[in-house]
């Protein structure tokens, strides 16, 4: 038995997916299930039980015996939300929680962290452990990613397994429900579906000509391979980036939108909203080395690649992984 919890969000429902491809199919899922937007994520896939987010603790005492495996993939991913109190509870709390319980259990845990720890990127982009307590994340949200990593290295009683993933930049099937919080390419696609254009946000940093601020956009198919790696290779516990390890801009992004889509690019720029100008990554990259040193060898998707595949593959149709 598999336990994944934020199942009916973005990337948990495609793991969902990638395990089901595996035939491993007794698979308890776990989130806040009253959110009926995310729902279509878990149309169609093998499951064994549906769990309440405040409810799976009780469920865990009772079952424990059956889990094999944790995938702690819910969180508030909203990087605009200023609650530090929502942060507080549902990231960091609910997550000692369940890291305490991997302990009693004997139970390995894959988390999800964020490369929001890094903040504007001025310490770059190493996963080693030293880096932890010197980073500064730019907002409450990756505020609560970072206090739950130091956190965790600092623990002196941890699971036989674990693995905080720090997800880069991803995209991909199943984030129809995210709206604002979505990838760029998926607003990309909808924008030049409707319009016929793609207005980017326009670059108020020196250093960053319109359009040329960068980041590490890694594809959620490729990052599920890495979740079904660590569940399978159960070697080397530690926190590791997810990414590619190579930097794109959001021009490149937005024009194999355009490609893809057999449309010509016609691309505008706007102010950066204000409520996130001054906690805006002008540029982020994985160092990818502490992954690659466990024996993890697949190839990353290329960009101009993952977005064809998803927007002819997907969102054309919209139909879901």
């Amino acid at each position: 038995m598999i336990v994944v919890t934020g199942a009916a969000g973005f990337i948990a429902s495609c793991l969902v997916t990638r395990l089901n491809a595996a035939n491993f199919n007794d698979i308890v899922v776990v989130d806040n299930f009253a959110v009926e937007r995310k729902l279509a994520n878990l149309k169609g896939k093998r499951l064994r039980e549906y769990v309440d987010r405040n409810e799976f603790f009780d469920w865990l005492d009772t079952n424990h015996e059956q889990v094999e495996f944790i995938f702690h993939l819910g969180a508030r991913t909203d990087t605009t939300e200023q609650d530090k109190a929502v942060f507080d509870l549902l990231n960091v709390e609910y997550s000692q929680k369940m890291w305490r319980a991997c302990c009693r259990y004997q139970l390995p845990l894959v988390y999800a962290s964020s490369a929001a720890t890094y903040g504007s990127g001025t310490l770059g982009y190493s996963d080693e452990d030293a880096l932890l307590p010197l980073l500064k994340p730019l907002n409450p949200y990756g505020d609560s990613k970072n206090a739950f990593d130091n956190w965790a290295v600092q623990q002196p009683e941890k699971p036989f397994f674990w693995a905080g993933l720090k997800f880069f930049n991803v995209y991909g099937p199943n984030e129809y429900h995210k709206g604002r919080m979505a990838s760029v390419i998926f607003h990309a696609f909808e924008q030049i579906r409707q319009t016929g254009s793609m207005t980017l946000f326009r670059s108020h940093n020196p250093d960053y000509a319109d359009g040329e601020q960068q980041r590490d956009f890694v594809y959620v198919k490729d990052l599920v391979e890495v979740c079904f790696f660590l569940m399978t290779n159960r070697q080397h516990s530690g926190i590791y980036n997810l990414g590619t390890g190579e930097a794109r801009t959001f021009l490149d992004l937005t024009l194999n939108t355009f490609q893809a889509l057999g449309r010509p690019a016609d691309v505008h720029f706007r102010d950066t909203p204000e409520d996130i100008r001054d906690t805006y990554q002008y540029y982020t990259q994985a160092d990818m080395s502490k992954l690659r040193g466990i024996g993890y060898d697949r190839p990353f998707t290329r960009l101009e690649d993952g977005i064809d595949d998803y927007v002819r593959n997907y969102l054309v149709p919209g139909t879901y992984l």
